[in-house]
C-alpha cells in the first residue's frame, strides 16, 4: 500500500527548487561560468509552476495513488535530466541527485513502478552521456574517456544497487508494520468477543433472578381460583409463562458456552482451561492430551487476552497439521510457568525454521504466516519467551516460558 503523501513530495520538490535555483546563480555570477542561465531558470520555474499546482491536488486528497506518485517521481526525473544536459551532462557533479527519485520509489511504491522509473532514469544517464550542452570550464578540463565510461557505468550501478537495497528493506518494514497492525486488530477483536462472553455471562447472572420471581408470580397467578375461572387471563398467563420458559432457555444456553465464564465473576482460570477451549473450538476428529505437573495446585492466573489469543493461534497450527494427536505439557515454578505443546504431524520444515515468528513465514502457500507471529509478539509482550524446534521423532514442538509474577497481575 502506498503511503507517499502529496505534501511531502511538494516539500521536497521547494527544497530541490531552491538549491537548484542558487546553485545556477552562484554558478554563473560568483564562479563566472558560461552557462546557459535563462533556459536553466525556465525549467525551475515550470517546477514552480508544477509545485503550485499540486497544491490544488493536495487540498482535494493528500493521499495519491501509485501511478500519480511514480508521475511526479517520473517529472522530477525528466526535470533534473533537463538541467543536466543544460549544464555539462555527466560531469555535472550534481548528476548523483538523479537516484533520489528511484530512492522514493523503492521505498514506497510497488516494485513495478521503481523498475520502469529506475530504466528511465538508466536511459536518461546514457543519453546526456552522448547529448550535452558543454560547460565553458575556466582553465583546462580533460578526463580520459575510461573514466567518463567509468562514471556513466557507477551511476547505473549505484541506481540498480540503490533501487535493490532500498526496495528490499522498506518490503521487510512494511510487513512487519502490516503484521503488527495485523496484531492489532486481531487482539482488538479478542478483547471484543471476550466483551460480548463477559456481557452473556452477566446478563444470565442478573437476569436469572428476576426470572424466577417472575415464574414465581405466575405459578400464585396460575392458583389463584378467581383468575382461572376467566379463560381468556388464564391463555394469557400460560402465554407469559411460555415466554418466560423460553427466556429460561436461552440464558440456560449462554450458561454453557464455555467462552462465557470468561467474565468479571470469574477473573481467575487455568492455563489448561484456555488450552482445552482453544481445543473444542475446532471442532476437531483428533484428540488432546494434557499432562500437568503438581494437578492438586494448578496455578491460577488473571485471565489475559493475549494469553488467550495467543495459545489459540498455536493449539490451531497444531490441530491443522498434526495426525491424531496433540499434548501439552504444564509446569511451573515460583518463577516461571512452562507450556509445551506439540503433536504427531512431520514437524517444521527445516527451511523455514530458524524464521518461525517473522511476519508471512509459512508452512504451505495458503496461510499467511501472521498466527505464529501474532503469537511470539504477544507471548513476548508479557514478558515471556517463545520456541520453536523439532523432536528426535520430527513432530513440531512449541516452548512457551512465561514470568509467574505477570500471570498475577
Amino acid at each position: 500500500m502506498n503511503t507517499i503523501l502529496l505534501s511531502n513530495l511538494i516539500k521536497i520538490r521547494w527544497i530541490a527548487i531552491i538549491g537548484q535555483f542558487f546553485a545556477i546563480l552562484i554558478l554563473y555570477f560568483l564562479f563566472k561560468i558560461n552557462i546557459l542561465i535563462f533556459e536553466s531558470l525556465v525549467v525551475v520555474i515550470f517546477s514552480v509552476v508544477v509545485n503550485l499546482f499540486s497544491y490544488f491536488l493536495q487540498k482535494q486528497d493528500n493521499k495519491i495513488s501509485d501511478r500519480l506518485a511514480f508521475l511526479f517521481l517520473l517529472y522530477d526525473t525528466c526535470q533534473l535530466g533537463i538541467l543536466l544536459y543544460l549544464t555539462g551532462g555527466i560531469f555535472n557533479p550534481f548528476c548523483i541527485l538523479i537516484i533520489a527519485p528511484v530512492i522514493i520509489s523503492a521505498s514506497y511504491l510497488p516494485v513495478f513502478w521503481t523498475v520502469i522509473l529506475s530504466l528511465f532514469s538508466i536511459i536518461l544517464i546514457l543519453f546526456i552521456n552522448f547529448i550535452y550542452i558543454p560547460i565553458d570550464w575556466q582553465g583546462t578540463f580533460l578526463t580520459p574517456n575510461i573514466y567518463k565510461q567509468g562514471l556513466v557505468f557507477a551511476l547505473i550501478i549505484t541506481i540498480i544497487f540503490i533501487a535493490v537495497y532500498s526496495y528490499l528493506f522498506a518490503s521487510s518494514s512494511r510487513k512487519i508494520s502490516a503484521a503488527l497492525s495485523e496484531t492489532k486488530l486481531q487482539l482488538f477483536n479478542q478483547k471484543k468477543i471476550t466483551e460480548i462472553g463477559s456481557l452473556s455471562a452477566a446478563a444470565v447472572h442478573e437476569l436469572s433472578t428476576p426470572l424466577n420471581t417472575i415464574f414465581l408470580i405466575l405459578n400464585d397467578f396460575q392458583k389463584n381460583k378467581k383468575l382461572i375461572k376467566d379463560s381468556d387471563i388464564l391463555k394469557d398467563i400460560e402465554l407469559l409463562k411460555s415466554q418466560a420458559e423460553r427466556c429460561k432457555e436461552i440464558l440456560l444456553k449462554l450458561s454453557k458456552n464455555p467462552q462465557n465464564l470468561r467474565d468479571i465473576f470469574l477473573k481467575k482460570t487455568k492455563i489448561t482451561d484456555l488450552i482445552k477451549i482453544n481445543f473444542e473450538k475446532f471442532n476437531s476428529n483428533k484428540k488432546l492430551k494434557v499432562f500437568i505437573s503438581n494437578k492438586n495446585e494448578e496455578l491460577e492466573i488473571i485471565f489475559k487476552d493475549e494469553i488467550m489469543y495467543a495459545l489459540g493461534n498455536l493449539i490451531q497450527n497444531s490441530v491443522i497439521y498434526s495426525k491424531k494427536m496433540i499434548t501439552v505439557k504444564t509446569d511451573f515454578d515460583n518463577m516461571h510457568y512452562k507450556i509445551q505443546i506439540s503433536d504427531d504431524g512431520t514437524g517444521f520444515p527445516k527451511d523455514i525454521l530458524d524464521r518461525l515468528g517473522e511476519p508471512y513465514v509459512s508452512k504451505n502457500s495458503q496461510g499467511m504466516g501472521l498466527g505464529i507471529f501474532i503469537s511470539k509478539n504477544l507471548i513476548e509482550n508479557l514478558g515471556g519467551t517463545i520456541l520453536f524446534y523439532n523432536s528426535k521423532e520430527n513432530n513440531a514442538i512449541v516452548e512457551i516460558k512465561l514470568n509467574i509474577d505477570n500471570l498475577l497481575i
